[in-house]
């Protein structure tokens, strides 16, 4: 069976650094996604799901923090930085929002290998000790690898603090949970306790919500 090879996408304006990353990354049989500016990078992180991502800060339309922000509100893959900033503030701010590794700019091709080993391995061990990504309601399906929602085989769009919202419904499945609680872990605002709904219906409402009220705007 041939092994996937692991996805790096490497978020970088430099074009020199963007080719010395490139070439080492590849001559060590890793597949490279490549963006020179943050928003791209976000979609690309969207669309092809990389195993880690390498991220610079200082880039052209956004700071590598907001999208380090960014990729966690959904993705919990390996983050390093990779910048010219070597302030001890940087590296804390960077940490903070989310990056699991620092690297100082410049670097040489050993270290950067060994710490992306680190971070791979690490993830690994974190898929072994967690439940099955993709959970099964009914005739709902939520696959949170590739944060996507079916409902009957199709698939449905929801708002981030609903698919949070959703996520704590279906990994509570079975139980009765109280709105406060679960508003709390998705952030969605906080209402009057009362028992949550059965996922499923929840999600159907929610998505007919909508439409009905995209109907209401168009006409």
């Amino acid at each position: 069976m041939t092994e996937v090879p692991v996805r790096i996408l490497i978020i970088e304006d430099e074009p020199q650094m963007q080719k010395f990353l490139r070439t080492c990354l590849v001559a060590e049989g890793y597949r490279v996604v490549e963006a020179t500016k943050g928003q791209e990078g976000l979609d690309l992180a969207r669309t092809h799901n990389p195993d880690l991502v390498l991220l610079d800060l200082g880039l052209p339309d956004m700071d590598g923090t907001e999208v380090t922000k960014s990729l966690r509100e959904w993705s919990t893959k390996p983050i390093i930085i990779i910048s010219a900033r070597g302030q001890e503030d940087d590296k804390i701010r960077a940490l903070d929002v989310g990056a699991d590794d620092y690297l100082t700019k410049p670097f040489g091709t050993g270290e950067l290998m060994a710490r992306m080993r680190v971070a791979l391995r690490r993830t690994a061990r974190a898929g072994q000790e967690t439940p099955d990504p993709v959970m099964t309601v009914g005739e709902l399906v939520m696959d949170l690898d590739k944060r996507q929602v079916l409902v009957s085989g199709v698939e449905v769009h929801l708002t981030p603090n609903e698919y949070k919202l959703l996520a704590v419904l279906m990994k509570n499945a079975g139980k009765v949970l109280r709105t406060g609680s679960s508003s709390r872990r998705s952030g969605a605002p906080r209402t009057r306790p009362r028992p949550s709904t059965c996922a499923s219906t929840w999600c159907s409402s929610a998505t007919s919500s909508r439409r009905t009220r995209r109907a209401r705007a168009i006409s």
